[in-house]
C-alpha cells in the first residue's frame, strides 16, 4: 500500500467518523431542545410564578435559530400535577417535573429519583444585610431613572431586550431598582450561568474550611486508575474550565448549541456528573481554556462529597454558609434526577439577592462583619486565565488583563476593575470596586450582537449618574 493511498483511507475513515458523530449529535436534537424548553417553562412557572407563554415565547426570542422550530414545540403545563411536557414535531418529548420549594424543577428521563428535603431559610438572615426597604427604590436622581428607562427601552424590535429586573447598588444599598410587568423585589429569576459564580463562592468556602485543596488534584474515583491523565485536574482547572474534558462548549445559547455532548449531559442524561466524569481529555489539563457546563456540574459534584453527600447536605450547607448570611432568603437550586446539583444554570434568586450575592464580591469576601470567602478568593476570582478570550476568571468574568471580551468591554465603557457573574440571554452580576457599585440586569435578550441587551449603555449611564469614587452625581 502507497503512502498516498494509506493517507486517503485514514483522511477518508476520518471524515466517516466525523460525520457519523455529527449525525449521532443530529439525532439528539429534538431531545435537547425540548428538554431546555421543558425545563425553562416549569422552572419560570412553578418557581417565578410566570406566565408560560411569557416564559416560552420571550426564551425563543432570546435565541438564535430557534425561529426555524419555534413553531413546532408543543408544551403543556399540568398545573394540577405541577409538570411540563414538550414536543418538537411530536418527537424528543420531555417532561419538566416541579420538585418542591426551594428545588425547583428537574427533568423526568423515566429512571430513578433521588429524595431531596431542604431546610427552610433563616427567617432573620435578611436583617444581617438590610440593603433596601419592603418597597421599590425609586431612582434616587434624575440621571438614575433615565439610565433605567433606556435600559427597560425595546430600540429594535427584532431583538427584543425584555429587560425583567435591574437592581443598582450603591455602598450596600439599593440607590435605583426596577421590574417588569409581574415581576417584584422577591421573585426568584433564573441566573442561567450566574450560578457558575455561586457555586465557585460555595467552592471558596470549602476551600477556607480546608475541605477542598485549590491546587492538588480533586478526588473524582473515575479517574483513579493507571495512566489516567485526568488524575492532574485540580480545582482550579475546574473553577476555570481549563480541565481539558471533551464536552464541547457552553459558550452559545442557540439552535446549533443542541449538537454540543455537554447538552446531552444537561437535557438526556439523569445523572449529569455521571457523564461529566465519563469524558476523556481533549488538552491536558491546565493547557487551555474550554467553557463548557460539565466543569461546573463536576466542581458541584465535589462540594456535594466535601458537605456530607447527598443532595440535602448541600442544600444544607449552602444556606447555612452563604444564602443565610448574605440575607438571600429567595433562592432555588435545581438538582437532576440523581441529585446531582445543575450547578451550570439553575439557580434562581430575586434580583435583590442576586446584588446581595455581589456585594459579598465587593465586601471582598465578608457580610455583616463574618468572613465567608478565604482572604484573597475574590481576587483570585477576577484574575485572567491564560488564553480565555473572553476575559475570564475563576467562577467569574473579569474586564482585568487583555483579552479581546475584556478590552471590548472597557473599550464600551466598563470600568478596567470590573468584574461579573454572567449568565446567557441577558443575566448580570456586575461588580465594579472602584465605583462601589453592584448592578444586576436579568431579561432575555439575544447574546448577539454584544450590545442588543444594552448592559454597555446600563454600566456607562450608572457610572456616569453615581459620579466617580462618591456621591450620587447632583446629589448632596
Amino acid at each position: 500500500m502507497t503512502r498516498r493511498n494509506l493517507i486517503l483511507i485514514l483522511a477518508s475513515t476520518t471524515a466517516l467518523s466525523a460525520l457519523a458523530l455529527t449525525a449521532a449529535r443530529a439525532r439528539d436534537v429534538p431531545k435537547v431542545a425540548t428538554g431546555f424548553v421543558a425545563n425553562v417553562v416549569c422552572t419560570e412557572t412553578f418557581v417565578s410564578g410566570l406566565d408560560p407563554a411569557r416564559a416560552f415565547a420571550e426564551t425563543m426570542s432570546a435565541m438564535p435559530g430557534t425561529g426555524l422550530i419555534a413553531w413546532a414545540l408543543d408544551y403543556r403545563v399540568d398545573r394540577a400535577r405541577k409538570n411540563v411536557t414538550v414536543t418538537l414535531f411530536g418527537l424528543g418529548r420531555s417532561h419538566a417535573v416541579y420538585r418542591g420549594e426551594g428545588l425547583g424543577c428537574y427533568l423526568d428521563h423515566g429512571g430513578a429519583v433521588a429524595d431531596i428535603s431542604v431546610p427552610a431559610p433563616d427567617a432573620k438572615a435578611a436583617l444581617l444585610l438590610d440593603i433596601a426597604g419592603p418597597s421599590i427604590v425609586a431612582p434616587q436622581t434624575p440621571q438614575l431613572a433615565a439610565a433605567l428607562d433606556r435600559a427597560f427601552a425595546e430600540p429594535d424590535k427584532s431583538t427584543p431586550r425584555n429587560t425583567r429586573a435591574i437592581v443598582v447598588m450603591k455602598d450596600g444599598r439599593v440607590v435605583a431598582e426596577r421590574y417588569a410587568d409581574g415581576i417584584g423585589i422577591d421573585t426568584p429569576l433564573l441566573g442561567f450561568s450566574a450560578t457558575k459564580s455561586v457555586i465557585s463562592a460555595l467552592a471558596g468556602i470549602l476551600v477556607r474550611k480546608g475541605a477542598l485543596r485549590l491546587h492538588e488534584p480533586v478526588s473524582i474515583a473515575a479517574w483513579q486508575g493507571p495512566g489516567d491523565a485526568r488524575r492532574a485536574i485540580t480545582l482550579d482547572h475546574l473553577l476555570r474550565h481549563t480541565a481539558g474534558l471533551a464536552l464541547g462548549s457552553s459558550l452559545q445559547a442557540s439552535l446549533a448549541s443542541a449538537l454540543e455532548p455537554v447538552n446531552r449531559m444537561k437535557f438526556m442524561e439523569s445523572d449529569m456528573a455521571a457523564y461529566a466524569k465519563s469524558m476523556p481529555l481533549e488538552s491536558v489539563p491546565g493547557a487551555a481554556w474550554n467553557y463548557h457546563d460539565g466543569n461546573t456540574v463536576i466542581l458541584a459534584h465535589l462540594i456535594r462529597q466535601a458537605t456530607g453527600g447527598r443532595a440535602a447536605d448541600m442544600m444544607r450547607f449552602a444556606r447555612q454558609e452563604l444564602f443565610d448570611p448574605l440575607g438571600m432568603r429567595n433562592v432555588t437550586l435545581e438538582f437532576d434526577a440523581a441529585g446531582n446539583a445543575e450547578a451550570s444554570s439553575q439557580l434562581l434568586a430575586s434580583a435583590r439577592d442576586w446584588a446581595r450575592f455581589g456585594q459579598l464580591y465587593l465586601n471582598d469576601g465578608t457580610a455583616g462583619g463574618k468572613r465567608i470567602l478565604p482572604e484573597g478568593w475574590v481576587k483570585y476570582s477576577a484574575t485572567p486565565t491564560p488564553n480565555a478570550w473572553v476575559g475570564q476568571g475563576a467562577g467569574f468574568w473579569t474586564n482585568l488583563g487583555d483579552s479581546f471580551g475584556a478590552s471590548y468591554r472597557t473599550e464600551h465603557g466598563w470600568p478596567r476593575d470590573a468584574f461579573f457573574a454572567k449568565g446567557t440571554i441577558g443575566q448580570y452580576v456586575i461588580i465594579v470596586p472602584s465605583e462601589r457599585l453592584v448592578i444586576v440586569r436579568l431579561g432575555r435578550s439575544p447574546n448577539w450582537p454584544p450590545e442588543a441587551d444594552g448592559v454597555f449603555d446600563l454600566v456607562r449611564d450608572v457610572v456616569a449618574a453615581m459620579g466617580s469614587k462618591g456621591k450620587l452625581a447632583g446629589g448632596n
